[in-house]
């Protein structure tokens, strides 16, 4: 059964149901005919206008709100365009950028215009001497040395001539690459049977392990150690790709490593260089036994 109620808001005479009457009644709560008049019921704001003159938009806005600020506004755009006009932006005092040879200007909190300025001002060693010391120590190596054999002045020399490789141009020296030189810039490629290799170099391998059905596994770990192999078949069979053999002292003892490891836990491992795969790829001579 339905009884006749007024609104708490409106003062609108609705129907509701007897039981949700006798229970606001009991709990001595108001009554209302739809949700927008229980929320009007709630709002203890005021209606009030923009304080932009230019603007006279009216807003709502609650009391709590009300009492923080001075001036009530319905949007930032409008407090922006009062409070710009009422309190202007100090001028910013410029000064000129650190590096002697650049004649911009920067702002106070700031010494140079860019991270260019700031590099060519911590190269404390001219492009010439630099060079210099890249053709002394290569004399004392007997080769091009490596970035991490030049201490702090590598740093420099990235700064002064965009790249190591390229400082080691410039000094007259060969920079580190393979015989074949496709090592020196590494594209990460996937193979047809979805592993990701390293290098192109890689991929030519593994693809051809797929076509002659040869399962394998990439990256498996050598036992009690954090070297990898390039791929493993079954459990005693490693094969490595060396593609900087002869690049470097570093990488040279890593394989030298790798070859100790395989010996010591007698598993079979299969050396390829990149003149098994170019210009001609003779991977049937090196699988002889897995054929």
């Amino acid at each position: 059964m339905k009884v006749r109620v007024t609104c708490s808001e409106c003062k609108r005479i609705f129907l509701r149901p007897s039981g949700r009457v006798h229970e606001a009644r009991k709990f001595n709560w108001n009554q209302y005919c739809s949700p927008p008049c229980m929320t009007r019921s709630k709002n203890s704001g005021l209606t009030l206008q923009c304080g932009n003159p230019r603007c006279g938009n009216k807003f709502y806005r609650s009391l709590n709100e009300i009492r923080k600020v001075k001036n009530s506004y319905c949007s930032h755009a409008c407090a922006a365009s009062v409070n710009n006009q009422r309190f202007p932006k100090k001028s910013r005092d410029l000064h000129a950028c650190a590096n002697k040879t650049c004649n911009k200007r920067v702002r106070s909190d700031v010494k140079y215009c860019s991270r260019y300025c700031f590099n060519l001002v911590r190269t404390t060693h001219s492009t010439k001497a630099l060079t210099q010391k890249l053709q002394s120590v290569s004399q004392e190596l007997g080769r091009a040395p490596a970035k991490r054999e030049v201490g702090s002045i590598a740093d420099m020399c990235v700064r002064a001539f965009g790249s190591w490789n390229q400082s080691l141009v410039v000094a007259g020296l060969t920079p580190h690459r393979s015989h074949s030189q496709r090592m020196y810039k590494r594209t990460s490629t996937v193979a047809t049977d979805g592993h990701t290799c390293d290098s192109i170099s890689e991929a030519i391998v593994d693809n051809w392990l797929t076509k002659n059905n040869i399962s394998h596994l990439r990256n498996t770990s050598y036992p009690d150690t954090k070297h990898r192999a390039d791929w493993s078949i079954k459990k005693n069979v490693f094969i490595e790709y060396f593609g900087l053999a002869n690049d470097s002292p570093r990488y040279d003892q890593s394989i030298q490593e790798k070859r100790r490891l395989c010996e010591k836990h007698n598993i079979q491992l299969i050396e390829i260089y990149p003149t098994d795969l170019y210009p001609d790829i003779k991977l049937d001579a090196k699988f002889k036994l897995l054929l």
